[in-house]
């Protein structure tokens, strides 16, 4: 059968190359010779025939047949080609993540895990590459090279599709997170949350919440290994003494790992997985997330330097609604992020600074807080400062004084409503004066439905003079609909101040730019540096953007 990996056919050309072999593999590769029943072979699962060894996979079996089977998709995994289910089964609470993929046989592992050893030791390359991502492509290659080169010489037969599934395999497992780059690799996971070695790694789905997969990972050294290799490529460390480890990948991923006792069930490990292709206010249209009105105000307020807070829960998407918003920022002007993890995403094009806190080394040296970056920032010379979350009352001071010194602002806090993000900003522990507040322009409050997953623009408030809230826009749960339940005050009083505009030509520019938020939902111009680019083309040329929004033209990029 082509494409086959017969463990006696193996033995036979290995004894013929038998000095280039290490005596490791040698000894693996007789002890599966002598094992082997006659004519057993080790196949990867598209030739296995329909009786299954138990031991080739620690996974459960996969539910057979359509029944509740909500979604089904495809994609690539680093060159292994995966197919997911999302099924609901009758007697379980939660859906399933069912993973299909090719799966490899356990005598071949044996012989690609002794592999692993010379791959490493054979390719030559510098520590310090393997914490530049700038370097990582090149590391990736020099490694996807020897190992085909090894692979070539130790089986016989392959066939093209076979070898790319063994050569990730033996890249997964050298210079990434074994198994757990399946789950990695799918755009569609927010979360991935290792409890214990005696459950499933559960996963957050964009479209069906919490899942339970039918991955494992059995053994709580594992997870400690996983733990261990992000923690030295970033510098952190994660042993007795030091139990827990917040961490994050290249790629921009949040990892969190605890050990056992400390969790009572065993090691663990979660990560928050960094979103690949960045949210934009039109893709946020199209879903329903916030409707072209109020994305329309939030870009008049971009446009004329209004400082906006993003607000909600947790998982609510207010960080993704920051950085939505920003992507409209005018491209001449100097902007300054500021994060504890890069999470943030704005058009190539914008004349951007992405700044990110540093946490002490084992001695306790070395920090660089929010408040450090904050201060900082203001010696820049920044026209937009951009802060990934605001938590204490010395951070919430300075990003007030920032406003007041004519900087626009854009943050992130934790509050479910307009009303209490006010009360949270204007009692312990961040207890700013309330005096201070009006420096702000407005509030956009983001809500999660924990039951179907949806997310939606709840509220847009104004901020009075006296620093309470005016709700302009709200959302209705019951219709899904957002209704305007008030009308903007202050708002209008700060831009016809500083733009001169009359209540007649904001109510005229506010339907300009919902015809060309719709316009761009309609050409599924989603991506971020589309979006800029046609936000800054907007504020050169309005007339001309405006004409091929009301002909239904495309845009030429």
């Amino acid at each position: 059968m082509a494409g086959q990996l017969t463990v006696m056919g193996l033995a036979k050309k290995n004894e013929a190359n038998s000095d280039d072999m290490s005596d490791e593999l040698m000894l693996i590769k007789r002890a599966l010779e002598e094992d082997a029943p006659e004519g057993e072979e080790d196949r990867l699962p598209s030739e296995k025939p329909e009786k299954k060894d138990a031991k080739e996979t620690s996974r459960p079996e996969a539910p057979r047949g359509e029944e509740g089977e909500l979604e089904r998709y495809a994609f690539d995994a680093g060159g292994i080609p995966v197919t997911i289910r999302i099924v609901q089964k009758a007697a379980d609470y939660t859906p399933q993540y069912v993973i299909q993929i090719p799966l490899i046989a356990e005598g071949t592992k044996l012989i690609l895990n002794a592999l692993k050893a010379d791959l490493i030791t054979q390719v030559k390359i510098d520590v310090m590459m393997l914490t530049d991502p700038r370097q990582m492509k090149e590391v990736r290659a020099k490694f996807e090279h020897k190992a085909n080169e090894l692979l070539e010489k130790q089986f016989t037969g392959l066939t093209p599709e076979n070898r790319k599934v063994l050569t990730s395999y033996l890249l997964q497992h050298t210079l990434g997170l074994g198994e757990l780059e399946v789950l990695m690799a799918d755009e569609n996971l927010e979360d991935i949350a290792i409890n214990s070695p005696s459950e499933p790694i559960q996963v957050y789905h964009k479209r069906h919440g919490w899942c339970s997969t039918n991955l494992w990972i059995r053994r709580d050294e594992t997870v400690y290994e996983y733990a261990s290799i992000i923690g030295r490529r970033v510098g952190r460390q994660i042993n007795v003494l030091n139990p827990i480890m917040n961490a994050y990948l290249q790629n921009g991923d949040r990892i969190n790992a605890t050990l056992s006792p400390l969790s009572s069930f065993g090691n663990t490990m979660s990560i928050r997985k960094f979103a690949k292709n960045p949210w934009t206010i039109p893709y946020f249209i199209e879903l329903k997330t916030v409707s072209p009105e109020v994305a329309a105000l939030i870009w008049l307020c971009i446009q004329n330097e209004i400082s906006l807070l993003s607000s909600g829960g947790t998982g609510s998407g207010k960080t993704s609604f920051l950085n939505a918003m920003c992507c409209m920022i005018p491209p001449n002007q100097r902007i300054i992020s500021i994060e504890d993890t890069r999470e943030l995403t704005l058009p190539d094009f914008l004349h951007w600074i992405a700044m990110t806190t540093r946490e002490p080394n084992p001695e306790g040296k070395g920090e660089v807080t929010m408040l450090d970056l904050m201060v900082n920032s203001l010696r820049q010379r920044p026209d937009r400062i951009i802060v990934g979350e605001v938590r204490r009352q010395r951070e919430a001071e300075v990003l007030f004084e920032a406003m007041h010194t004519g900087h626009s602002v854009y943050a992130t806090i934790h509050a479910d409503n307009a009303n209490e993000c006010i009360t949270r900003l204007t009692t312990p522990p961040i207890n700013l004066p309330k005096s201070t507040l009006p420096a702000l322009g407005g509030i956009i409050v983001q809500y999660r439905n924990r039951r179907s997953g949806i997310r939606r623009t709840f509220e847009f408030a104004e901020i009075t003079n006296g620093g309470e809230d005016n709700v302009v826009y709200r959302w209705d749960p019951k219709a899904d609909v957002t209704k305007e339940i008030g009308s903007i005050s202050r708002l209008g009083e700060t831009l016809a101040l500083y733009t001169g505009m009359t209540a007649k030509e904001m109510k005229s520019d506010l339907t300009d730019k919902v015809k060309v938020l719709k316009w761009m939902v309609s050409k599924k111009y989603f991506d971020i540096n589309a979006v800029g680019r046609i936000s800054a083309d907007y504020y050169r040329s309005p007339d001309e953007v405006m004409d091929k929004a009301s002909k239904g033209g495309d845009y030429k990029f």
